[in-house]
């Protein structure tokens, strides 16, 4: 877990000649929309284009003229590549040092989509697990045989360097290092804004068939997942579950991963972490007493999940993130 820190964090854009838009969106209105109501900018955000090139041109047709060269790497905290050119074409030498230079001076590195191919070119992926589009993964896998390429998965936090695939999974991955650097209500409050899901796990499966209800059957399935984040402290079982539904078991796992792209473990896990988070934020609960409310059963299996998910513990946690000065409890 990466702490808070009482100024923003320094956000450097790579845009390039013919990128399409809406890639270089996503970092700028994750990084760019308030973390609250009232609050201070988390992040100062910063465009660079990565040519001399002005203006750029976009694949829709209209150009855009950054504000930055490369040269603002030098000073950021975050680099990201939000995309790269469809034909996954080499990076020009001065866009490889940059990145190089950044990640030396400790920025993170965050590549999105087709964004891994110039940082997997500079030689920041090597010996790591990384994602993209799945439509490229066969191809970044040849092209860098030391780059361990996960076909299956959102995004991937790797610490310094972050991964995603495609378009809309670079949202989840901005909210989950939003989520890592300001807390969770802050990266839900951005998510609400933008009126996108809150949290997808990055191990998630790229493909889900169908992502919102469509049927009657979809319909009673979210009805009882939002019931379920409403009974976090129960056990849930399939079968259980399955019946609230009125569904069969088989039918109920299949509609399952179907909206959700995950197993109901990982599922639930998530909702409890999530809602762990939350309340180490906003109260002071005794520890026990979070991990009883989010389902966890004991104060021990709290600390294990987050010590292997966020790598940090719950006490440490609220001290980085909690939202007033008045004393925590111990945990």
């Amino acid at each position: 877990m990466t702490r808070t820190s009482p100024l923003p964090h320094r956000v450097a854009v790579v845009a390039f000649d013919g990128m399409t838009p809406f890639h270089l969106s996503v970092p700028c209105l994750v990084f760019g929309t308030r973390p609250g109501p009232g609050a201070r900018p988390a992040f100062e955000l910063s465009v660079c284009g990565a040519g001399p090139e002005a203006p750029l041109a976009t694949s829709a047709g209209f150009g855009i003229v950054p504000q930055h060269g490369l040269e603002a790497l030098a000073g950021a905290d975050i680099v990201v590549m939000p995309a790269w050119h469809d034909d996954c074409r080499p990076a020009p030498l001065a866009l490889l040092d940059a990145l190089r230079a950044a990640h030396r001076r400790g920025a993170s590195i965050v590549a999105l989509c087709l964004g891994a191919f110039p940082v997997a070119e500079a030689g920041l992926l090597d010996g790591r697990t990384a994602a993209t589009h799945w439509a490229a993964t066969a191809e970044l896998a040849r092209r860098h045989p030391r780059v361990r390429v996960d076909p299956d998965v959102l995004y991937v936090d790797d610490g310094d360097v972050l991964t995603s695939a495609g378009a809309a999974a670079g949202i989840d991955c901005c909210l989950h290092l939003l989520r890592r650097l300001c807390g969770a209500e802050a990266a839900n409050h951005v998510a609400r804004m933008l009126v996108v899901a809150p949290h997808r796990q990055g191990g998630q499966a790229q493909f889900i068939e169908r992502p919102l209800p469509v049927s009657p059957s979809d319909g009673r399935l979210a009805a009882v997942l939002e019931w379920v984040t409403r009974h976090l402290a129960q056990e849930h079982a399939i079968d259980g579950l399955a019946e609230r539904a009125a569904m069969s078991r088989r039918n109920f796992t299949r509609h399952f991963r179907q909206a959700t792209g995950t197993s109901l473990k990982q599922w639930l896990l998530a909702q409890r972490l999530a809602h762990a988070r939350r309340m180490l934020e906003s109260g002071d609960a005794a520890i026990e007493v979070v991990a009883q409310e989010a389902g966890f059963g004991s104060a021990l299996s709290l600390r294990q999940h987050f010590r292997t998910t966020l790598q940090t513990t719950p006490a440490a946690y609220r001290k980085a993130f909690r939202r007033d000065a008045g004393p925590a409890a111990p945990g």
